[in-house]
C-alpha cells in the first residue's frame, strides 16, 4: 500500500477546481450529489487498489472532522 499524500499534488488546482464548478453548473443538489458520486467512483476505480482507498476514506474523515 501506498503512503497516503494529502499534500496537494494537483499542478494546477485553480484550473481543476474552475472546471469541477463548471462542471456542477446548471445541476440541481440531487443532479449535483449525483455527479459527485460518479465522480468518486470513477476516481476509485483509476486507484484501484482497495487499501489505499480505505486510507484515503479515513484520511477524509479525519480533515473533515479538524474542519468542524
Amino acid at each position: 500500500m501506498a503512503q497516503t499524500v494529502t499534500k496537494a499534488q494537483l499542478r494546477h488546482p485553480d484550473d481543476f477546481y474552475a472546471d469541477l464548478l463548471a462542471a456542477h453548473e446548471g445541476l440541481s443538489k440531487a443532479e449535483s450529489d449525483a455527479f459527485n458520486a460518479r465522480l468518486i467512483l470513477l476516481m476509485a476505480n483509476r486507484i484501484g487498489d482497495p487499501e489505499d482507498l480505505k486510507a484515503l476514506l479515513e484520511a477524509a474523515g479525519l480533515q473533515g472532522a479538524s474542519a468542524s
